[in-house]
């Protein structure tokens, strides 16, 4: 994908708020550590530092959701860290994004921290980030 196409999917995913621009995105896939996964029907774009990654973006524009591409950008990207080292992996979601709340859940993520007040809606009110973590060592849940 190129920074032009993904600043194109951002822009839908996510309207109303300040996107990412092509400069911006060219940038970030030149840092170190960064991995894009999926394609540009649905995205998770983030970062690998040693054992850790973190989630810092995952897109899928309107007219694509509801289709397993997000489920599959997620288990690609979950792949692909591993391969890097990865044993855990972070992200921060919308307390009130039920929808990516959702996947995450079934995809195995747990919350271990809250930000308040981290986002800022359209109409100006505040709404918290879920901090939420999944270990990729495989060691079974407790609940399961």
């Amino acid at each position: 994908m190129t920074p032009e196409q993904i600043s194109h999917v951002l822009q839908l995913a996510f309207p109303g708020e300040r996107g990412w621009s092509v400069a911006e995105v060219a940038d970030l896939l030149q840092s170190p550590g960064i991995v894009l996964s999926g394609t540009e029907r649905s995205f998770v774009l983030g970062r690998v530092t040693l054992d850790e990654a973190e989630i810092l973006t995952l897109a899928t524009p309107p007219n694509a959701r509801r289709q397993g591409r997000a489920k599959a950008a997620l288990q690609d990207f979950e792949a692909d860290i591993a391969q890097m080292g990865a044993e855990f992996v972070f992200l921060e979601v919308a307390e009130d994004n039920a929808a990516a709340r959702a996947l995450y859940a079934q995809a195995g993520y747990d919350q271990v921290g809250r930000r308040t007040g981290y986002y800022r809606t359209a109409n100006g009110a505040f709404v918290d980030a879920l901090v939420l973590r999944k270990s990729l060592t495989s060691a079974p849940r407790s609940d399961q």
